[in-house]
């Protein structure tokens, strides 16, 4: 059981602040690329360009503050290739297929199926992808398909395609593809999975992310890593009743949506024990956080009380108790960040700072959660 009082607590991990403007990767298009009216107004702007790369949105699902998470999955994926020397994606929720146009162009992919559930984008998507040469039979580099989630999932598991990389960029608390996302996926691949449910992983809806992804969620202070342990823990009970055993390389908090994203590794054996899967508790009075396990459950109490079952503790679970971050997999990353120019020389402060501070957090001695300062003095 680990057990840390509030005074030793790690200072507000997973607090992403959004990128200044002059280090934002994808810059807003200037008056030159937006649309002409005939009345001489101007529409609402659809070219965008986000590492070099220009693409439309028209009226698909887009955001500037999303190109982060792009950079960090961009940045796996390619290192898999390297590792590799291969590189299948599917890109299950697709939107613009801006992510899909940067696996093809910057990760290397061998090949790209974006998916997308309303055909009204297509013409959007095969306009973002026509830059990169789309081969034909065994040498074809992409694809454009229309299908709901599981159903794409489920038709590549029975068609034998299996993907190295499952990006699911979904919205809200929809978990339902958890299950089926395992049969596509090869062995010791990768999921770079999603959640945009900031009311669960706050607490407020408790039967939702029960429902969702196997846990009860409380109020706790620090939300945020509740959401990234709420949408492993979730992973990480699919994985094991199909004989898998995934573990996060990293997890991504971003301010907008919320939006919380982890990129796991899909190992093909069961889950050894389940000393990262079980509960946490949160203490009301004094501000401390522990971690319970399946066997510990009825013997739950506070360092500050010797009354089991206290009435300021708050315990949420079952759910990922581990270290949220692979130090050597980010490591990796941010090295490669450097090669690409994406940081280093005053460039990329933010994605720099990011992967400075994943490294950091990746310390599997850290507490869960933060403390705030004028809590202190009580707790000591």
């Amino acid at each position: 059981m680990l057990t840390v009082t509030a005074k030793t607590r790690s200072p507000s991990p997973f607090l992403h602040e959004p990128l200044p403007k002059s280090q934002n990767p994808n810059p807003k298009p200037s008056i030159s690329q937006q649309i002409h009216c005939f009345n001489g107004s101007y529409h609402k702007p659809t070219y965008q360009t986000e590492r070099g790369l220009q693409f439309e949105t028209e009226d698909t699902f887009f955001r500037h503050e999303s190109a982060t998470g792009r950079d960090l999955g961009v940045l796996s994926a390619a290192l898999y290739k390297q590792s590799k020397q291969q590189l299948r994606v599917l890109d299950v929720m697709c939107g613009c297929g801006i992510r899909s146009l940067r696996y093809l162009a910057e990760a290397k992919a061998d090949f790209v199926m974006a998916n997308d559930g309303n055909d009204a984008h297509r013409r959007v998507i095969l306009g973002n992808l026509k830059s990169i040469e789309r081969g034909s039979g065994d040498e074809k580099r992409w694809v454009v398909t229309h299908f709901d989630a599981n159903r794409v999932l489920s038709e590549c598991y029975l068609k034998r395609e299996f993907f190295d990389l499952i990006d699911i960029d979904s919205f809200g608390s929809d978990s339902s593809f958890l299950r089926t996302v395992f049969n596509a996926v090869k062995r010791d691949g990768l999921l770079y999975l999603t959640s945009t449910d900031g009311y669960s992983s706050g607490g407020h809806r408790p039967n939702n992310s029960l429902a969702s992804y196997g846990a009860y969620i409380l109020p706790m202070p620090y939300s945020n890593e509740i959401g990234l342990r709420m949408l492993i823990g979730g992973a990480v009970r699919e994985a094991s009743a199909q004989g898998y055993h995934v573990s996060p390389l990293f997890s991504y908090y971003s301010y907008h949506g919320p939006v919380f994203r982890v990129m796991l590794r899909v190992h093909r054996k069961a889950l050894p024990d389940n000393r990262h899967y079980g509960f946490i508790s949160y203490c009301n009075h004094c501000g401390n956080s522990q971690a319970y396990s399946w066997e510990e459950l009825g013997q739950m109490s506070c360092p500050c009380s010797n009354t089991i079952g206290s009435s300021s503790l708050v315990v949420s679970g079952p759910l990922w108790t581990g270290p949220l971050h692979d130090a050597t997999h980010i490591t990796k990353m941010l090295n490669l960040a450097e090669k690409w120019g994406w940081v280093g020389d005053g460039t990329g402060t933010d994605l720099e700072k990011l992967l400075s501070r994943m490294i950091d957090e990746s310390d599997p001695r850290l507490p869960f959660g933060y403390i705030k300062l004028d809590e202190v003095p009580d707790s000591c």
